[in-house]
């Protein structure tokens, strides 16, 4: 069991690829000293809510929190990131990681071992490893791209 310490309200998974780095490619272009969309360990490369531990009560209870589910809040993040996303839950934990990083713990990758490798052959060969490379155990595969569970 993880000791909830410290302020996080979320264990997450880093994107183990760059889907958001393409998808805040407008705000890269303005702002193009930003962590945003960077590949892990120093960028901020948003999460993937394929597996995560919520503090329930630590969410319910947290001011922040719960003016960041404000709907003008979401608009303004959005709106400041250029953001237009499609995968809801993993969308929102993302946009609001980018401006409070210190309400999420990244799990180790091994937790939601991401499968897909099409960015690789789609524009982003040059990076692809950055984001996809992972080191240690793996616990729970996760297919996406259709991707088929190894057998081991």
């Amino acid at each position: 069991m993880l000791p909830w310490t410290g302020v996080a309200l979320n264990w997450s998974l880093w994107e183990q690829d760059k889907s958001f780095k393409h998808t805040f490619w407008q705000y890269r272009k303005e702002n193009p000293k930003s962590r945003v969309g960077d590949p892990p360990p120093d960028g901020l490369p948003g999460f993937n809510s394929g597996v995560m531990l919520l503090n329930l009560d630590a969410m319910r209870r947290s001011t922040l929190y719960n003016q960041l589910l404000e709907p003008e809040r979401v608009a303004h993040l959005a709106e400041k990131y250029h953001f237009r996303g499609h995968l809801g839950d993993q969308d929102f934990f993302t946009m609001i990681g980018m401006e409070h990083r210190e309400l999420f713990h990244p799990l180790s990758c091994g937790w939601n071992r991401q499968l897909c490798t099409w960015w690789r052959e789609h524009g982003y060969g040059d990076v692809f490893q950055l984001y996809y490379h992972c080191d240690g155990p793996v616990h729970i595969y996760h297919g996406n791209c259709n991707t088929p569970i190894p057998d081991d």
